[in-house]
Parts: structure tokens; sequence; C-alpha cells
């Protein structure tokens, strides 16, 4: 089995760990504390990666070059993704995906400004085509408009910033520190919103899934939130293990497994299905992101290759 073909089948792998991960978030944030299962599920990384280094007799280092950087990623890293299952809670699956999906828009638009990378006129198209999917999806209606659609936007937004200055601090920085710096960044800003929430009284509207109680005292709940914990860190240590021994330009455009998985699983379980124009949106989404995915790699100027981090 030659490299390319391994780091395929570990991407596919990775993104059926974070689909199963994305279902029992869905299944569960209504109930448990999402800033619980993130603090738990960055603590459970954080083991799996100092276990993984000391395995491979490789130095353990948290620290960074750029902690200012560091510290600005980690913390909208943990944002983004809050934000985003909270949106799997409110709208289906399928839609939630799709729209962070949007992510390669943002890469391009931020190397432009922050690694000084061209933008020619096909991007330029590419992203107006991802735009138009976007708005088919979300539907605008400025007279009620639906918040938690605008969360995964959010969420692809500062996912690629994270990813854009990942890039930008590589030369100093290890991939594995940089994974070290979310999972503490998530680690900390989970703690800290929770013990704001608990001695402010803050009930939050919007963000409802905030208020619910860290449950410790109950085997069940902790098993699930366990399991929840040990697939994203398998999911990222898959797809790191991928971009390692793969084709960045075979690797990237499989991610879009995902979004199948996340058609099936919402139609299957959630009984959600897109409208024709979702579809229509989706399509446009994964055609002009696949499109960017190759150009970069003709230019050979990709940002998400080797610092894909969905943690």
């Amino acid at each position: 089995m030659n490299n390319n073909i391994r780091g395929l089948l570990l991407v596919i792998t990775g993104m059926s760990f974070f689909i199963v991960q994305d279902t029992l978030i869905k299944l569960t944030v209504d109930d448990l504390s999402l800033l619980q299962i993130l603090v738990f599920r960055a603590t459970v990384g954080t083991i799996i990666l100092i276990c993984y280094l000391f395995y491979k007799k490789q130095n353990i280092v948290f620290t960074s070059a750029h902690p200012f950087i560091a510290i600005f990623r980690g913390f909208f890293f943990f944002l983004g993704f809050l934000l985003f299952f909270i949106s799997i809670s409110k709208i289906s699956l399928a839609e939630a995906t799709s729209l962070f999906f949007v992510s390669p828009f943002f890469i391009t638009i931020f190397s432009y400004f922050i690694l000084k990378n061209k933008i020619g006129i096909n991007r330029i198209f590419s992203i107006c085509v991802g735009f138009s999917g976007t708005l088919l999806i979300i539907k605008p209606d400025f007279s009620n408009i639906n918040i938690y659609m605008i969360f995964p936007i959010f969420t692809a937004c500062t996912y690629a910033l994270s990813m854009t200055l990942a890039k930008k601090t590589a030369g100093d920085d290890s991939l594995f520190q940089q994974t070290f710096h979310i999972y503490i960044g998530a680690f900390i800003g989970g703690n800290l919103i929770s013990t704001l929430i608990y001695y402010s009284d803050i009930n939050f509207i919007i963000l409802d899934n905030l208020n619910n109680p860290w449950i410790i005292n109950d085997l069940k709940t902790i098993g699930i939130i366990l399991i929840i914990s040990v697939l994203g860190s398998f999911g990222i240590i898959s797809l790191i293990a991928a971009y390692r021994v793969g084709s960045p330009i075979v690797n990237a455009p499989a991610e879009y497994i995902h979004l199948l998985f996340s058609v099936v699983i919402g139609f299957f379980i959630f009984s959600e299905m897109p409208d024709f124009y979702s579809f229509i949106g989706i399509i446009l989404i994964v055609a002009s992101g696949i499109y960017i995915v190759f150009r970069e790699n003709r230019r050979n100027d990709l940002v998400v290759a080797e610092t894909t981090l969905r943690t």
C-alpha cells in the first residue's frame, strides 16, 4: 500500500471519529455540560499526546516561541468550536457541517493578509461561488435571522485564522506544541467560563447549553464524555498521521466525506433532510472548496496541509 492510499484511509478514519463525536455531542448537548465535554476532551487529548511523545522519546514542550499568537489561537479555536457544538443542537448536522466547510475561503483570505500569498481571479471566483452556496443554506431573512446558522461560519473563520497562524509560526513551534496550545486553550477557556457562570449566576439565553451543570458523580455520564474525548483525540491523531504520510492534494478533498457522513447520520438518526436549496448550497461549497484545495496545492502554499487541527 503506497503512502497516498495510507493517508487517504487515515483521513477517512479521522473523519469517522469526528462524525461519531459530533453525533454524540448532538445527542447529549441539551442534557450535559458542553463546557465539561470540551474540558475533558482537552485533558484526554493532552494525556494521549504526552503518552505518544513519551513513547516516541520526543521532547514534550508546552511553551511557544510566539506566546501571544499561541494564546490568541488557543482562545479563539476554543470559542469557535464551542459555538459550533451549540449550533448542531439547534440546526441540522449537515447544515452546520457544510457551513463550517467554508473555512478554505477564509484561509485564502487570511493567507493574503498574514502570509502575503497572492489571490488570483480564479480563487476570487471560488470564494464567490462558496459564498453563494452559504446563502442558499442560510436563506437569510433579515427580519428573522437564525443566529445559529452564523455560528458554524464563525467557527470556520476562527479555524482558518488558527491554521494560518499555525503556518506562520510552524518554523518555531512544532505541530505537537501547536496542538498542546489548542488543548490548553480549551482547558483554560472551559474552566473560566464555567467558573464565571457558577459564581455570577449568569443565565445565557442564546447559549443556553452553557447553563447545564457539570456532572461528576454519574459513571454513565462520565463514560459518555470520555468516549467523546477519546474519539476527538483519535480523530486528530489520524489526521496528523494522514498529512505526514500522504499527499495533501489527495488528503484534503477527502475531508469532505465528513459532510457526506453528516447528511447520512442526520437523516437516519435525527430525521433531518436538507431542502433542495440547501443541497445546492452544499454542492457549491464542496465544489469551490475542493477547487481551492487543488489550486493551492499546485501553487505550493496550502495552509491546511500539515496543520489540520480540528480538535
